[in-house]
């Protein structure tokens, strides 16, 4: 019987560097791994809606997933997004995802077509057919149109392979639900300026973009939170942090935001992918502005105690 997967620490759902001719940067992608590696994070997720996954050809996807496991090198955890329109595509990904050697997969689902809970249940369970690894199922009914109800998460839950779900609704209630009905699926942080609850909520795991370019930030909100079960620290923490999560969640420009936050920490994260423009000038300005006093913040908050 497979062991059920464990969801703890901070999840970073990578960038894609590119060249300014929209290619992927493979050497600026390795330094991000790397960076994120000596950081401290606890997995590394590739084909994300931050990694931009949308833009990318089928090839291109199959490429990066292997090439990243390349890199890691199994330092850290590597989570494969199988994100698809279509099941036979998702299932191709699911397996193509095994072959490199991914330690799970991140399901969300199918955008566009708004499937109802039970055909959304039976597209996750091919997946889970095909590939048989353990899955974190991702609920972003923003992005997908489609919110994994209750008896989505009933039929799911019939394997045991879906052991953990990244609740992007934005719901608090939801929160309370996957925390009380489904303890069977581990809960994970995934809407950002919400992590404090999910955290008292009793999630371990957080999977959150702006651990891209501020990692240990990041790893001190979940420390303190769970690892300490300190929540006057993490409050604290999690007030310096808010200017941040509004930026990233409520500014309309999540992924330019994500890499220029990256291009501010020194690393080469080049141009979103169309139909993405990059920030305007002021833009810029405003994310330097609340990342210079969030440092400072941190590093009074952490030199405090």
């Amino acid at each position: 019987m497979r062991r059920v997967m464990k969801f703890e620490g901070i999840y970073t759902p990578i960038i894609t560097p590119h060249t300014e001719n929209g290619t992927i940067d493979k050497v600026a992608f390795s330094d991000v791994v790397e960076f994120l590696i000596g950081s401290g994070v606890h997995c590394i997720v590739v084909g994300g809606s931050t990694g931009e996954y949308y833009a990318q050809t089928n090839e291109e996807r199959i490429e990066l997933m292997n090439f990243a496991s390349e890199v890691i090198n199994k330092r850290v955890l590597l989570m494969v997004g199988t994100g698809a329109t279509r099941t036979e595509e998702a299932v191709m990904f699911a397996k193509e995802a095994k072959k490199a050697q991914a330690d799970f997969l991140l399901v969300n689902s199918p955008p566009y077509a708004v499937p109802t809970d039970l055909e959304n249940a039976l597209h996750a369970l091919q997946i889970d057919r095909a590939a048989n690894l353990p899955i974190m199922l991702y609920n972003y009914p923003g992005r997908t149109g489609t919110n994994m109800g209750e008896e989505f998460l009933n039929e799911v839950g019939k394997s045991t392979n879906f052991c953990g779900i990244k609740e992007s609704s934005g719901d608090i209630n939801r929160v309370h639900l996957l925390a009380y009905d489904y303890p069977n699926i581990g809960l994970c942080c995934g809407m950002d300026d919400q992590a404090l609850e999910f955290f008292a909520w009793g999630a371990k795991c957080w999977v959150c973009a702006g651990s891209n370019f501020l990692p240990k930030v990041h790893i001190a909100l979940y420390e303190a939170c769970v690892l300490e079960g300190n929540y006057t620290k993490g409050r604290r923490i999690m007030s310096a942090m808010l200017p941040l999560m509004r930026v990233l969640e409520e500014g309309g420009k999540f992924v330019q935001n994500v890499k220029y936050g990256c291009e501010l920490a020194g690393l080469r994260p080049g141009p979103p992918r169309l139909p993405l423009q990059a920030l305007t000038t002021e833009e810029m300005s405003e994310l330097e502005k609340v990342i210079r006093n969030l440092e400072t913040e941190i590093s009074n908050i952490i030199m405090a105690g």
